[in-house]
């Protein structure tokens, strides 16, 4: 829904609340339903209310649980039995510098401080552990934003009595803690405070009236910046940027002013602006954004204009280069097939509002945003959250080099008649092993982003992934996939649950990244499987496929591994059986899996 794409109107928002929820119902369908409860230290009622809005707008349906006023700290530590029953998918912990319960005087002594300091966040520490004793969710945390007042003027940030400097160490303190555990996460206040204005955010009038920790009208900025967590938690990141060229990478046209007369680099002020935005564009391959052009141009100029001696991208940095006379509508589509992910991954970035609205419209699930002048492309594009980071693996700074090997893979597919052998040509080999420390996190983020070759849809937190791996209840395997064009890195997963009176494993999870789809990987996969389950004296797996809008690719995947249907329900939903025996015979036969 436009009306709640950044940059978006707050107080259209907070005023038609209503209606806009209404409509996303109304439209919306296959939500991901989520449970999520706010523990408020000051009044999080319309929080909640404009929260739901931007999750909804996100393939998010939530249900919320909503502490009393101030009892964030109680509800946990005590077992709040209504908090016990709704068992949250997450927890977001609503606090700001109005519950600091202590903060150092000018009297104090530094070491006097340092308790203080101490004291605050221990305050955090044992409710942060009792959450993950009790729970094991994800948490969402504020941390601090500043006071709207420095008794010590500039010096509040230097002496260890100033607020500033109290509040610095704690938040130092609270980032340190998120490095240190998966599931936990800062919300960062501290910097959307600033970003908002701090007077303005801070007004008392809101606090003393309503008891709320920000003015009414940051609330939709805040939940906004909310929503972007807990939507990248739950895996709904998007993935890829495509880009325009001309007025969007540089200025001007390069068909008619030429490469020597683009504006890009540190001549001029709009080529320094423009040298920036592709600055932001490199930082953001390098967090595993991947990067492509569809733009209406000649090959040529464009690849001269992205060769430019004072450009920062170069076209190696892009996966696919569209650069033709067609319908952009069709580049991008073509950039989503051939990349093999969904439309709905993709980010559009033009400087022309007719081109972003013809591809919005023809191409449904791409993000056309309003980018505004070149000066705003960075600000609109950060604050828009599309690709938070929740986690960075080694995985996320390779991704633009993994697709670009699958591209040469597929030119590689075309020499070939005989498929088998092209198979072969790749001297793939892998790892199949049961979960290790080393790659929960990765593994927790593929079962949250992973929706086309996915067979249950079940999202699973870094907590969940961790207990599976000690529980002898279950059979876990990952794959790791590399051939002689590159390593595509953990690509594949499968949770297996043992029922020890059927001596049968139940499959609860099976899912695969994309990007090595008819590679033959599954094959590895259900070998293993099947041996580990030989191990044991399982005789029988039972396979669930449960459809959804984006995996029907895998409608027929156990019928394809040998199982048989024994039942199909009325929402195309269904249960696959496979016998299996000492004599099974692996059905992998192209890639050599380490022993």
């Amino acid at each position: 829904m436009k009306e709640l794409e950044y940059p978006f109107d707050s107080d259209y928002i907070l005023k038609s609340s209503k209606k806009i929820r209404r409509r996303l119902l109304e439209s919306g369908t296959g939500f991901l339903s989520k449970k999520i409860a706010v523990l408020g230290g000051s009044t999080t009622h319309d929080i909640v209310r404009v929260l739901e809005l931007f999750l909804l707008n996100r393939g998010i349906q939530p249900v919320f649980y909503e502490s009393e006023y101030a009892q964030y700290w109680q509800d946990v530590m005590f077992d709040e039995p209504e908090l016990v029953r709704f068992a949250p998918d997450l927890i977001y912990i609503h606090t700001s510098n109005r519950n600091i319960t202590r903060y150092p005087s000018v009297t104090d002594t530094p070491q006097q401080a340092d308790a203080m300091l101490e004291e605050q966040y221990e305050h955090f520490r044992v409710m942060w552990e009792k959450i993950e004793e009790k729970y094991g969710c994800p948490v969402v945390q504020n941390n601090f934003e500043y006071p709207f007042y420095r008794i010590l003027g500039n010096q509040d940030a230097v002496y260890a009595q100033g607020r500033v400097n109290f509040l610095n160490r704690l938040n130092g303190r609270f980032c340190q803690y998120a490095a240190e555990h998966g599931n936990f996460y800062i919300n960062d206040i501290n910097y959307i405070s600033a970003s908002y204005g701090l007077d303005k955010w801070a007004d008392p009038f809101y606090w003393h009236m309503y008891k709320y920790a920000m003015c009414m009208q940051a609330i939709p900025e805040f939940a906004y910046n909310l929503s972007n967590i807990i939507k990248a938690v739950f895996g709904k990141n998007k993935k890829s940027l495509v880009l325009d060229l001309d007025q969007t990478l540089w200025g001007g046209v390069i068909g008619d002013d030429g490469v020597e007369k683009i504006e890009i680099g540190q001549e001029t002020s709009m080529g320094q602006v423009y040298s920036e935005f592709q600055s932001y564009l490199k930082a953001q391959k390098d967090i595993g954004v991947m990067l492509n052009v569809a733009s209406k141009n000649e090959y040529e100029n464009a690849i001269a204009g992205l060769e430019h001696p004072e450009g920062v991208l170069r076209p190696e940095d892009f996966i696919l280069i569209k650069a033709n006379w067609e319908p952009k509508s069709g580049n991008v589509a073509a950039i989503a097939d051939e990349m093999n992910i969904l439309p709905d991954s993709i980010v559009f970035v033009d400087d022309n509002p007719a081109e972003r609205d013809i591809v919005a419209t023809q191409v449904p699930g791409v993000l056309a945003p309003q980018i505004g002048t070149p000066e705003q492309y960075i600000r609109v594009l950060d604050h828009a959250g599309f690709f938070e980071v929740t986690d960075l693996s080694e995985d996320d700074r390779k991704r633009n080099e993994m697709y670009k090997a699958n591209i040469e893979r597929q030119k590689q597919q075309h020499s070939f008649v005989d498929y088998r052998e092209y198979l072969l040509s790749l001297e793939m080999k892998a790892a199949v092993r049961p979960f290790e420390a080393v790659y929960m996190a990765r593994i927790a983020q593929l079962t949250n982003k992973s929706n086309q070759f996915n067979l249950t849809t079940r999202r699973y937190t870094q907590s969940d992934i961790e207990r599976f791996a000690a529980d002898d209840h279950y059979i876990t395997r990952y794959g790791r996939l590399e051939d002689k064009f590159g390593d595509n890195g953990v690509v594949s997963v499968v949770i297996g649950r043992k029922d020890g009176q059927e001596k049968a494993l139940h499959l609860e999870l099976w899912l695969m990244s994309c990007r090595v789809l008819k590679r033959d990987m599954e094959y590895a996969m259900m070998d293993s499987v099947v041996h580990a389950c030989l191990s044991c004296g399982i005789g029988t797996v039972y396979g669930y496929y449960y459809p959804t809008a984006k995996n029907a690719m895998v409608r027929n995947f156990y019928a394809d591994m040998g199982f048989e249907r024994i039942e199909e329900k009325e929402d195309g939903s269904t249960v696959w059986r496979l016998d299996i025996t000492p004599d099974y015979e692996d059905k992998n036969t192209v890639i050599r899996v380490e022993k």
